[in-house]
């Protein structure tokens, strides 16, 4: 593997554990197993790493269970599961990369943050898609748009994972989705 791929690859699991500010460029390379000035051939900065590795989260989100067969309900639902088991998967106490990017956007700069946003707004668009065949098919409720309430079972289930983070709780984030898919039901 070449330098840069074992930057990327490491550099993943030292943000989530360490959040972007507390991760130093040495922690990234000792992380990877390359010299640190090594980093500076394949990146210009940690802000730059960072934004490809929130890209890289991001598209390598799976949106084929809202794909399937079956109720939006039900759809959505098994996306969001398959949300949670990657979390789970790397450890629920280091929460989702988004989570822990967005809570540092501020100080992480212009570059990370455009690439949170960007990786929430095309999860969302995704989720609308669902939820407005939910609404024509009378699964949903309808007084708010598809978009808007995209965006609210992304902030119930991130919000329940930045709490099952502080708890160790692997099950908080499928909770705060169930009640919020409960609350768009018709």
């Amino acid at each position: 593997m070449s330098v840069k791929g074992k930057l990327i690859e490491h550099a993943e699991s030292v943000f989530r554990r360490q959040g972007f500010n507390g991760a130093s460029v040495q922690d990234i390379t000792s992380a990877a197993g390359v010299p640190k000035g090594s980093f500076y051939n394949h990146f210009k900065s940690k802000q730059e790493l960072a934004s490809e590795i929130v890209r890289r989260y991001g598209n390598a989100t799976d949106f084929s269970m809202l794909k399937r067969e079956g109720s939006a309900h039900e759809r959505l639902r098994a996306h969001f599961a398959a949300q949670a088991e990657r979390t789970s998967s790397t450890g629920v106490e280091f929460g989702c990369l988004l989570v822990t990017m967005a809570s540092e956007t501020p100080t992480a700069g212009v570059e990370v943050g455009s690439a949170v946003r960007d990786s929430i707004t095309a999860w969302a668009a995704a989720l609308a898609e669902v939820i407005r065949q939910g609404q024509q098919a009378g699964e949903f409720r309808s007084e708010a748009s598809a978009e808007d309430l995209a965006t609210f079972l992304i902030d119930a289930f991130e919000g329940g994972a930045l709490r099952g983070k502080a708890t160790g709780d692997a099950t908080a984030s499928m909770r705060s989705l169930d009640l919020a898919l409960d609350a768009l039901a018709r």
